[in-house]
């Protein structure tokens, strides 16, 4: 039976994927490697990681305006994850996905949910955003 939790949608898609998690914030500018797709801050739980084809699930980001622009070079050479899940985003998270919505046609949504619905989340989980349902899906 699959676990239906709420989410409010930052940038529309639907896709289907793997969960990554981490209870760190993540910075894609020094945060994680454009060439790659993989976390490499070597004080980061994820280090090390790729986040590249999953669903990238972190609480908030710390922000530089640049990581808009890691996002993009991320999809550029198809090393994006499939989806992003926060429980805040901020507006310059938001700008990558959108952006490369526009100009390479690639949907990579990004939903938020309250602290209660993000903690029942796992690494290895797979689930299906769909944010025209206004839900995120746990297939267990």
């Amino acid at each position: 039976m699959a676990t239906v939790l709420k989410a409010r949608t930052i940038v529309p898609g639907r896709c289907r994927g793997q969960v990554i998690k981490t209870s760190q914030s993540i910075s894609f500018w020094g945060g994680v490697d454009p060439g790659t797709g993989t976390i490499c801050d070597p004080r980061h739980e994820l280090f090390g990681q790729t986040i590249s084809g999953k669903i990238l699930a972190f609480p908030f980001g710390k922000g530089s305006s640049t990581g808009s622009l890691i996002m993009l070079e991320l999809v550029r050479i198809g090393k994006e994850p499939k989806a992003i899940i926060n429980i805040k985003t901020e507006p310059i998270l938001a700008t990558g996905p959108i952006v490369s919505k526009h100009f390479y046609h690639r949907e990579i949504p990004i939903v938020a949910m309250d602290k209660d619905q993000f903690e029942q989340l796992r690494t290895g989980q797979n689930i299906k955003i769909d944010t025209l349902e206004g839900c995120l899906v746990i297939i267990d």
